[in-house]
């Protein structure tokens, strides 16, 4: 347990606030979008959440969720190549952090569908961040892979600490600071201003 507090914490130390996102750091190539969700912390936080989440839920939900919220991204990401312009996405991510949190900490064992859904507005909020900020040319696409596959790393690291915890009430523990970090992000976001 202590050797996986200490790899969150690690990445928690070296990831930098997100500013829903276009113009935060490099973008080209699948090094570049590996790296993006290690290095934002509402990225971050929302990616774990989601595997914690699945874990404390279970059954199906262990890997439907987490596969809901990568391809909803990877839509998101394809309205974000398309340039449409879509409002509140920082707000979306913040919420989305605060969610989870909260859904976490609450020990909530979503219904299938609801969750299904939830997870894949999220999914839709963060893909997007990533696809407006993504290069047109082919860069973009190596890019894309790159978030996908950091995102789907992040998820499996969310449910296998879920698993290794086997206490649901560390795992709410999290979701609480979860909570609180999206508490945080939210405000800043001006929802609460």
């Amino acid at each position: 347990m202590m050797k996986h507090a200490a790899l969150i914490a690690g990445a928690i130390l070296v990831s930098v606030p997100a500013a829903a996102h276009t113009g935060h750091g490099e973008t080209t190539g699948l090094v570049a979008g590996l790296l993006h969700p290690l290095t934002g912390l509402d990225h971050l936080a929302a990616m774990l959440a989601v595997g914690l989440w699945a874990g404390l839920a279970g059954g199906l939900r262990v890997w439907t969720w987490p596969a809901a919220f990568v391809l909803a991204m990877l839509a998101g990401a394809a309205i974000g190549w398309q340039a449409v312009a879509l409002g509140g996405v920082e707000m979306a991510i913040a919420a989305s952090v605060l969610a989870l949190g909260l859904s976490l900490a609450a020990g909530w064992r979503a219904p299938m569908a609801l969750g299904l859904a939830l997870i894949a507005a999220f999914g839709l909020a963060h893909g997007y961040a990533h696809g407006a900020e993504a290069p047109a040319d082919g860069s973009g696409f190596a890019y894309t892979a790159g978030f996908m596959l950091a995102t789907a790393g992040l998820h499996a690291a969310g449910l296998a600490l879920a698993l290794a915890l086997r206490r649901p009430l560390l795992v709410r523990g999290l979701g609480a600071a979860v909570a609180a970090f999206g508490l945080v992000l939210v405000a800043a976001a001006g929802g609460l201003a």
